[in-house]
Order: C-alpha cells, then structure tokens, then sequence
C-alpha cells in the first residue's frame, strides 16, 4: 500500500463522496478536491463533506479544476498519488441549457488534471466516463469494444472527448489511466438532479412523476456500493498496454498504451415501470403518473456488458434492484424527515 494520499476529485459529489469513505475505512489517506458549486443544492454537498471530515485522514481542498494554476499548484503539492478524477458536470438535459459549463468542467478542467498527472509522476489515474458515451448505438448489452462515435448529447460528447483526451496521454506520456464507464448510479445520499429522486420528491409532494417516452425505458441501475467496490479493485489493477493489440483491427477499449475502459454496471437493465413499482413500496405511497414522449438526448435502454471486469478484477454488482431502491428511499425520508 502506497504511503502517498489518493487524489479524489468531485470528493464532495456523490459517487466521490462514497469513494472517499469507503477508502478512509480500508485506513487510506484522502486528499478530496470540489468546487462545491450549485448545480444542485450545496448543503447535500455539506453534509457529505461533514461525515467525510470526521476521519483525520481526510484533507479537503476547495478548488476549481478549470483553473490552470491552482490545479498545477494542487498537483505539485501531491506527487506520485494515485488519482480518482470524479468531477464533472453531470447532467444529459442540463448540457442542452447550458452548454458552457461542460466545457469548463468536462473539457477545461479535465486537460487540466492531465497536465497534473503528467508532471506530478501519477501511478495511475482512474477517471468517470458515462454508459451516456453509447448515444445512438442500440446494440444491447453495450461493450468497450462497441463504436461509440455517434454521441446524443454534448454531456456525452464531452465524456468521449475525455477517453480520447486520456488515450493521448497515456501514449505520449506513458501514464497508466482507467477509464470508468458508469451505468445510473443510485443510493443514499444521491443527486438530486436524477430520476429516481425527482421520483422520490414528487410522490412524498403529492405531484405526478413525469415518465418519458411514456415510461418505456430500461436502465442499468447500479447500486452505489456495487460502483465503488468496482473502482477499488481497479485502483490497483494497473494497465500496462495489450501487447497484441492490432492497428489493422483496432479494439475500442484496449491499446498498446497503458490505457483501458471499463463498464461499471449492473448488467441486469431494470423497466423504468418497476423501479417506479419498489419506488412506491418503499416510501409506502402510490405514484401519480404523467406519460411524455421521449426527451432530446436521451435514450430508450442502456445495458452493461461487464466480462471485462469481471475476468480481470473479479467483480460482480450484488445488491438486488428492490434491496438497493429500500435503502435509497430508507436514506430519503431521514435526510428530508419524511415520516
């Protein structure tokens, strides 16, 4: 185990903030990095940050990653860690309003972290991609062999761009770097901003849920402690380069680089119409229910082809759909004291 703190970016977000944690219990050091901007409401990322802050080993750093000199300064400060880059700006529909934050936070901040990487000796840098890089493929269960060169949405976009961006590096650079194709995570102390929330918010209001494309959709809903059991494997799972890899038959997911993408999903897609179902069981209410067409840059299904990481890390998501809905809405009615 390495003397040096991990780096964790977006450490006040939701999947860095369970990140962070589960890497404080196993008696690692963090360095957690956020701009606790308010995209959503900051005192989510408050209350995080408090729990985080109990454990000693816990340092916070507020930053803004879009900014060259304090991330250079960030990096220096914190040579040859290994880093979890978790920042972003999510959000499929919130990049159709706007356009600019994606490009500071995805783009900007990203090539940023790279440059960070590349002087400070990092062992290894993982990094969030999205199951939304798929865009208009429909060929289920989606693979890190698949094209995905038709993005729907700019979200989308800039998190390929990021996997390209990665690849560069990691060819010029030699930096070892994992790319984490995560699949609609869920659980306590979630976004605000995400589907089974809103949900959440509008059956304990009274208010209709609004289902899209008339409620026929399918997710892989990925249990949060799933996703971070996933990442810790990964973090000392290194890519060194696939000897074999082919020019004239080019494998998506793999390189001679020391580069590599990976889905982190459930690989079990879930009917939008059920979730709803264990939605409603666990808050013990009945939804009302508002059928829309489909909206811009969304898509029907998304579904995980995981064999990769199950061969090379042993992993296999274990928390039921219905399990992991009760303890997101268990979390929900503590957090809001909803009786």
């Amino acid at each position: 185990m390495s003397d040096y703190p991990i780096l964790v970016t977006g450490a006040a977000g939701f999947i860095g903030f369970h990140v962070a944690g589960r890497l404080l219990k196993e008696g690692r050091r963090v360095v957690g990095i956020d701009s606790l901007n308010d995209y959503y409401d900051p005192a989510l990322k408050d209350g995080r940050l408090e729990i985080l802050r109990k454990d000693s080993r816990f340092r916070f750093v507020k930053a803004d990653l879009a900014d060259r000199a304090a991330t250079a300064a960030l990096f220096a400060e914190n040579r040859r860690s290994v880093v979890l880059h978790l920042a972003a700006q999510a959000g499929v529909r919130y990049s159709l309003q706007n356009p600019d934050a994606y490009v500071d936070s995805n783009l900007t901040a990203f090539a940023n972290v790279l440059e960070g990487c590349r002087h400070a000796e990092c062992p290894h840098l993982l990094f969030a991609s999205s199951s939304s890089v798929y865009g208009a493929n429909t060929k289920l269960p989606f693979s890190v062999r698949d094209n995905v060169d038709h993005p729907i949405s700019l979200y989308a976009a800039t998190k390929k761009s990021n996997e390209l961006m990665a690849h560069a590096y990691s060819h010029l650079y030699r930096i070892p770097i994992t790319g984490l194709r995560f699949f609609t995570v869920y659980g306590p102390w979630y976004r605000p901003d995400m589907a089974l929330y809103k949900f959440a918010d509008a059956i304990v209001g009274g208010q209709p849920i609004r289902l899209f494309n008339h409620g026929d959709m399918r997710r892989d809903f990925t249990y949060v402690d799933d996703v971070v059991e996933a990442v810790i494997r990964l973090i000392d799972h290194v890519p060194r380069g696939e000897a074999n890899w082919s020019g004239d038959a080019p494998d998506p997911g793999t390189s001679p680089a020391p580069w590599r993408i990976y889905n982190i999903g459930n690989n079990k897609p879930a009917e939008l119409m059920s979730v709803v179902a264990f939605l409603e069981k666990a808050l013990g209410r009945t939804a009302q229910k508002e059928m829309l067409p489909m909206q811009p840059g969304d898509v029907q299904a998304t579904f995980a082809d995981i064999d990769d990481l199950i061969r090379d890390v042993g992993f296999r998501p274990s928390t039921p759909l219905e399990d992991g809905i009760h303890r997101f809405a268990a979390w929900y009615c503590r957090y809001h004291r909803v009786g």
